[in-house]
């Protein structure tokens, strides 16, 4: 019986439908004043290491201010917040990233050999954007945002970037 039900278990598991791991690469995320959690926008691999046709970048809270967990984000914060649009640039021969809360501020993601990033203006500079600060407080219609701050790198000397934008 034992003998039995062993191979039983082995056959199930040799049925078992595999689930293919999604490679993913970072690219940059928002912190914000609010509290701890963070957004993260990564490139979505295929399974030879290239950006996903159909979903290049994928979006998800890591809920840090209270256990580490990975959080998907909901229907309101994909379309109001954090969510993007994304289509193909073959001039930059990558994507047109466009996050909802600042459309005027487009995103290139792209992959060379390994390295897959997310490059924008920061500063009035071609740069490899890493991170976003959000500080905001509690208004009577919802957050207002007092000012974001982006940071990256340099496209060209590799130097650090910074900009803190105020909005009007």
């Amino acid at each position: 019986m034992k003998k039995a039900m062993g191979w039983f278990a082995v056959m199930a598991l040799l049925a078992a439908p595999v689930v293919a791991q999604v490679k993913t690469s970072p690219l940059f995320f928002i912190a914000r004043s609010k509290n701890a959690n963070v957004v993260h926008y990564d490139a979505r691999l295929t399974a030879d290491g290239k950006l996903d046709p159909k979903e290049p970048v994928i979006v998800y809270w890591v809920m840090l201010a209270e256990d580490g967990r990975r959080k998907e984000l909901s229907w309101i914060e994909k379309k109001k917040a954090y969510g993007f649009e994304i289509e193909p640039d073959p001039s930059a021969k990558g994507y047109k990233m466009t996050l909802v809360a600042d459309p005027q501020r487009p995103i290139t993601v792209k992959q060379e050999r390994d390295a897959v990033r997310a490059e924008g203006v920061i500063d009035g500079r071609p740069a490899v954007l890493e991170k976003m600060y959000i500080k905001a407080s509690d208004g009577l219609t919802g957050p207002k945002v007092e000012y974001l701050e982006l940071y990256g790198k340099d496209l060209q000397t590799g130097g650090k970037r910074y900009q803190k934008i105020v909005p009007k």
